[in-house]
């Protein structure tokens, strides 16, 4: 498969996205401009104060996560690969009179777009940005050309494990069943007209290619690019309702109904030598 084709399908996806996230149903666009937006549960615990810091968003989507980082005094570079998102995100800096710039360009072409190699603090990438990349090695790369000496990386995401179940091979009970291998090295195409934001919205682009990166693979991968690891947890939530079984709990995460049976979500903090 040509690279050009899966990150074009991904592309119009995304693009897609851009629109239902805005509307009602989507993101709390207007407790952003009020400044009462927050991070998920577990940034918030982890991330700590970023007054003061340069901040690079990689993946950024329209730059919701991007400009309450600037709401808390970060100076931000957002980048994301799609145009309408980027769009976006800069209307939006730009009526909030936020320090942050948006910049469209595919994540591995970050080094070119953004020409700004060891100037930040802090790389920050959360939720649903690493399994759209079929290269780990490369985006740790990316990451670690743009840390000044000292800086860090903040990365959450979906754990892996989890990834290797789905709904659409769901147990009789209703737990689901198993749907990727956690060592697959292929694109896994999923079809879907779901959206993880708005349970009510059905998308037109409904095909995705996405990669699995096993916990391990993702740490090797930053040590190679000259990184030292700070810390890795992993965490019985997550953001979103991957499962329709998952239940809604206190801090806005969902977590199994029962017990914690595999972790669903990691973050971890790395430092660039």
């Amino acid at each position: 498969m040509a690279e050009k084709d899966w990150r074009e399908t991904n592309r119009a996806l995304w693009d897609e996205r851009v629109a239902v996230h805005l509307a009602p149903g989507g993101y709390d666009i207007e407790a952003l401009r009020q400044g009462r937006a927050k991070l998920n549960a577990i940034e918030e615990r982890e991330l700590g104060p970023v007054k003061g810091l340069r901040v690079l968003h990689l993946q950024c989507h329209f730059g919701r996560d991007s400009l309450i980082l600037a709401q808390r005094g970060a100076t931000v570079v957002g980048l994301d690969f799609s145009t309408p998102a980027v769009e976006t995100a800069n209307k939006l800096a730009a009526e909030m009179k936020l320090p942050a710039r948006f910049v469209q360009a595919d994540l591995y072409d970050a080094p070119t777009a953004i020409a700004e190699p060891r100037e930040f603090d802090l790389v920050f990438t959360t939720w649903g940005t690493i399994g759209w990349l079929p290269d780990i090695q490369r985006w740790a790369h990316v990451v670690a050309h743009f840390l000044k000496p000292g800086g860090v990386l903040y990365l959450a995401d979906a754990h892996p494990a989890a990834l290797v179940l789905d709904d659409s091979t769901a147990f009789p009970d209703g737990r689901p069943g198993f749907y990727a291998p956690y060592f697959e090295r292929e694109a896994i195409v999923t079809t879907s007209a779901a959206d993880y934001v708005n349970e009510k919205a059905k998308l037109e682009h409904t095909t995705e290619y996405s990669w699995m990166h096993p916990l391990g693979e993702i740490v090797t991968a930053l040590i190679d690019a000259g990184m030292r690891l700070d810390w890795l947890h992993e965490h019985p939530t997550v953001t979103s309702r991957y499962f329709k079984s998952l239940v809604k709990i206190a801090d806005g995460t969902y977590g199994w109904p029962d017990k914690p049976w595999l972790p669903l979500a990691f973050s971890l903090k790395a430092t660039r030598t």
